[in-house]
This record gives structure tokens, C-alpha cells and sequence, in this order.
């Protein structure tokens, strides 16, 4: 790839966060998140290194699912601000060199959408075909249900249309009929709306369920593919940079099917849900073996797509593509009572509390993710240790109000009555704000908070990693993952102590006379080569960054 293409592709080498406006910094006291308290906190951001912002669902909504379920696509929240909030947030994102993408749900709506409404009062009405309806309940099979713990079907019975209506989701969201090219239209008519509002993309939410539509008649489903590559022309002719960022937790073979042909023409970006579980799995185990396969058999992608690297995620952590010993293992681990589970595929629970508050552990974990070819995403409150909140329900539970600081209510908001936040803050002894808060990070230069600065700058200065290319090596320890990214000539070795215990690792390069040394990226250590080898002793958790210094060549300070 040309040096001078890359800054078209931005994608490729951002660090983006994800963030709730709900939860993150309340400005007016009213015990809700709001635009103007995240436009107050964007030289937080900023000097953190994030280089894309991605907003969970700002838009209109009845919030008895945190903001999917949506009732007006084109309005800002009241509760969050104003529209000239919204604007005001990303231009001022903008000027701190931050881009803004948001969720885009194009699987349902509110039932209290008027789409919905005039869908449901008449059968003539031009919405009444954005919807699924059955005079009869459909067959379902073990497994369709998505919430087994709220819902019993996926079909819901509405009095006052007479039929039943298909919801995937909660029946207060009833699906969209994506078949229908009037609501293709309307879903681009959206887009189209907030990228003059200066998004540079979307985060595309829930894309696996059109892959097996329900309650239709057979050759009624649009293809997903050509879906996807509708709107990404579309959006691509409306603003050049924009970037779709999907939500598609399948085996990845199908994964990559939704990057599209071999140039790419489908979604920009990718979750690796199944790098993320396997390497759970590796953890659980001590041992680099499934994180090591799931790489090595990761699919070739385009040249202008990427993976989007996580620990974690506003929902579950899930570990569905997991086998069900497998997903026990990691249960026994990380997550052994029935509560800290959901569903019987996944954990409601942050990374700090699953390995014990372990700094060394927490740090590795996340060097891991950051040195792995693709774009780290992380979730609000990773980089301070945050824990979850068990106190809230279900998945809400990571989702707990941002931790600034150990005054009332976390420095989250000034209002008096605690019981009148929008979520309760975590009053967890050792996760808790009295201990984990931005304030008292940003003055302890050995904090995680400093650390991820650290890690974010290195990781912006690291294109091997963005643009590179992946090779896992054997180091002949069983616990380390080693692997290399090599772009333009330059090559990153990544060493990684995956078990806990202290090992020898040893480094082979090829063309023994073609580098002269390694050199640490967090330390001044200089390591020599020998016949193209290196030998290392790692502690418990270790984990070093390693730039290949080959002769004549100039490197990064």
C-alpha cells in the first residue's frame, strides 16, 4: 500500500471509543449524561490520543432499551440536549482532530415510532408494509429467542392491528421490513441526514439478523450483501471518509462475506467477536493455543477493511461461537456464579474484576489487543479499571455512569438525590469511585489511566499494526503469543505471557543478516540478535512491543 493512500483510510489506524452520552458527564445536574457535558470532556479524549468517538443511540427514544428503541431518527434526545448541541459537539470534536461515528439501527423501531403507529392503525397505510406481520403465529425454532429471560417469542400480538408482528429484539421493537425498498430509502434518508450533520460513519448494529429473515414470504428478503453495499455507495457518495463499522457476530468465514468482494465494497470494518472469545478462552486456559488458531485462521480481508479489536462491549461479553465446554471453561474462570452470566453465553462483567484487579494481567490484556492487526475500540471507563455494576439489570450492568472523580456520584453530576440518576454509580469497595476515578489517575503517573496514554501513543505510532501484515510465530512457550506485523519494510514483533507464569520465549527472524537488533517500545532496552535470534525471560503477564532495527534504516523515536 502507498504511504500517501493511508490517510484516506483512516479506519485503519484510529483508536476509537465508545461512549453513552447518557452515562458519560452530566452538565446540568439534572442526573442525566448530556452533549454539552461530552463537549466539555472532548480535551479528555483528546489528550488520551482517541482518535474517533462512537455514540451509542443519541436519537429520540421511549429508553426502555437504552436508546435502541428509537421514535425518531432525525431527533437529538431532550433529555441529552439539543440538536445545536449535537452540532456544536462535533464540530469542537473536529477542531481536537476526533471524528464522530454513531449507531445506525435499521433492524426495528419503537413501537411508539409513527411509523409504527400509522403501520398498526391501518391496514392501507403506506407504513403498514415497513413492518412483518402473520394473521397466524409462525413456527419457531429452539434458540430463536434473543432474550429468553423477557420474551418467549418473537412474535408479539397487537390488539389493534389484529395481527401478530415480528420482533428479534423486545416487543416494544418491532422490526423493520428491510424487503420493502421504501424503507431501504428511509434508511438511507438517515444516514444521509446525519453525515451533513458531520458524522464520519456508523456503527452498524444487529447486521447477522437479516441474514435469516422471519414471517416472510420466500424471496421477500432484500440480500444482505446487496444491502450493505447499497448504503456503503451511499454513503461513500455523500462523504467521501465515511467508514461502517458492523455489528456481525458469525463464524468468520461469514464475517467476511460482509466486507464484500475482494476490493471491499460492503463494510469498511468488522468486530473480531471471534478473536475476542478465543482469546477469553486463552485466558481461561493460561495458554495461547486458541488465540494463537484463531488467528492463523482468520480469512484473508480486503485491503481497505479492518478488524475492529475489543476486550469488551456495551452488551454481554458473549461467548457464543464458543463450544459449550469451551464457554464453561471460561464461566469457571472469569465468571463462575449463575449471576455475573447471561443467557448461557456470555458475562456481565468488565475486564478489572474478571482477573482480580490484576494490574499486570489488565495492562497485558489490553497491549494484546492494541498489538494486533486491526483497530482497537474501547468501551468508556476501560482505560481507569472501571467495574461493572451488578446492581443494574442484565447487560446493563456495564453500563454504570463514568467515574471522574470520588466526589457524590462519581463527579458524574451534581444532582443532590442519588436515587435520581439516570443509573446508579458502582459503590463496589475496590472499583468503586473512592478508588477508581480519572482525577486521582491523572495525578499518579504510574496509573492505568497514564499507561493507556502511553499505549494509545505508541499504538498511533505503529502503521505495521494498522496496515500490516499478521504472522504468529512459535516462540516455544505455551503461555506466550508471538506474533509480527510487517508494512513498507518495517516489521513489530509483539511478545505476550498469556498464563501467569515466567518463560523463556526465543525470537527467530528471517534473513538473519537483514536486522540488527529489537528495540523495546516501552523501555529502553535494547535486545541483540544472534544468527537473526533474540532470547527472553518474561515474568508472570509480561508483554513487550519490539520495532526490528535493520541496517541504514531510520526509526521512530
Amino acid at each position: 500500500m502507498s504511504l500517501k493512500a493511508t490517510s484516506d483510510l483512516w479506519w485503519k489506524n484510529a483508536v476509537v471509543y465508545c461512549l453513552d452520552v447518557e452515562t458519560f458527564y452530566d452538565s446540568d445536574g439534572d442526573g442525566c449524561g448530556d452533549l454539552r457535558g461530552l463537549t466539555d470532556r472532548l480535551d479528555y479524549l483528546g489528550g488520551m490520543g482517541v482518535s474517533c468517538v462512537w455514540l451509542m443511540p443519541f436519537y429520540e427514544s421511549p429508553g426502555l432499551d437504552d436508546g435502541y428503541d428509537i421514535s425518531d431518527f432525525y431527533a437529538v434526545d431532550p433529555r441529552l440536549g439539543t440538536h445545536g448541541d449535537f452540532v456544536e459537539f462535533v464540530r469542537t470534536a473536529r477542531d481536537r482532530g476526533i471524528r464522530v461515528i454513531a449507531d445506525l439501527v435499521m433492524n426495528h423501531t419503537s413501537d411508539q415510532h409513527p411509523w409504527f403507529q400509522a403501520a398498526r392503525a391501518d391496514r392501507d397505510s403506506p407504513y403498514r408494509d415497513f413492518y412483518v406481520w402473520s394473521d397466524e403465529k409462525p413456527e419457531e425454532k429452539p434458540g430463536d429467542v434473543v432474550f429468553p429471560d423477557k420474551e418467549s417469542s418473537n412474535w408479539a400480538w397487537d390488539e389493534r392491528a389484529e395481527q401478530f408482528y415480528l420482533h428479534r429484539f423486545y416487543s416494544h421493537q418491532p422490526d423493520l421490513n428491510v424487503a420493502n425498498p421504501a424503507v431501504r430509502d428511509e434508511i438511507a434518508q438517515v444516514m444521509g441526514f446525519w453525515l451533513e450533520q458531520g458524522l464520519s460513519g456508523f456503527r452498524v448494529d444487529a447486521v447477522p439478523f437479516m441474514l435469516e429473515p422471519m414471517g416472510m414470504p420466500e424471496g421477500a428478503m432484500v440480500d444482505p450483501h446487496e444491502l450493505m453495499r447499497d448504503l456503503r455507495a451511499f454513503a461513500s457518495r455523500r462523504n467521501g471518509e465515511a467508514m461502517l463499522l458492523g455489528e456481525v457476530n458469525l463464524e468468520p468465514p461469514v464475517a467476511r462475506e460482509f466486507f464484500g468482494d475482494e476490493d471491499g465494497d460492503e463494510l469498511h470494518m468488522l468486530f473480531d467477536f471471534f478473536g475476542m472469545q478465543s482469546m477469553y478462552l486463552a485466558l481461561a486456559r493460561g495458554e495461547a493455543e486458541p488465540l494463537r488458531n484463531a488467528l492463523r485462521e482468520a480469512p484473508e480481508i480486503p485491503t481497505d477493511c479492518q478488524w475492529g479489536r475489543f476486550v469488551r462491549n456495551h452488551d454481554e461479553l458473549t461467548l457464543d461461537k464458543l463450544s459449550k465446554a469451551e464457554r464453561e471453561e471460561v464461566f469457571a474462570a472469569f465468571g463462575p456464579d449463575e449471576s455475573l452470566q447471561l443467557y448461557d453465553r456470555g458475562l456481565r462483567r468488565r475486564l478489572p474484576p474478571m482477573l482480580d484487579a490484576d494490574q499486570q494481567a489488565i495492562r497485558m490484556v489490553y497491549s494484546l489487543a492494541f498489538s494486533l492487526p486491526g483497530t482497537p475500540v474501547l468501551f468508556y471507563g476501560e482505560e481507569i479499571g472501571m467495574g461493572e455494576n451488578l446492581a443494574i439489570e442484565g447487560r446493563l450492568s456495564v453500563r454504570s455512569p463514568m467515574q471522574w472523580s470520588d466526589e457524590p456520584n462519581a463527579g458524574f453530576s451534581t444532582m443532590p438525590v442519588a436515587d435520581a440518576l439516570c443509573r446508579p454509580v458502582t459503590d463496589d469497595d475496590r472499583f468503586g469511585p473512592a478508588k477508581v476515578n480519572v482525577t486521582r489517575q491523572r495525578r499518579d503517573h504510574g496509573s492505568l489511566l497514564n499507561w493507556f496514554e502511553r499505549l494509545i501513543r505508541r499504538r498511533r505510532e505503529c502503521p505495521e499494526i494498522g496496515f500490516g501484515t499478521l504472522e504468529v510465530l512459535d516462540g516455544g512457550a505455551p503461555s506466550v503469543l508471538l506474533h509480527r506485523c510487517d508494512w513498507e519494510g518495517s516489521t513489530i514483533v509483539a511478545v505476550h505471557e498469556l498464563g501467569g507464569k515466567k518463560a523463556k520465549v526465543t525470537i527467530e527472524l528471517d534473513r538473519p543478516g537483514d536486522a540488527e537488533a529489537l528495540i523495546d517500545l516501552f523501555s529502553a532496552d535494547v535486545h541483540g540478535l544472534d544468527g537473526g535470534c533474540a532470547k527472553l525471560d518474561l515474568e508472570p503477564h509480561d508483554f513487550r512491543w519490539l520495532r526490528v532495527r535493520r541496517p541504514g534504516r531510520r526509526l521512530p523515536p
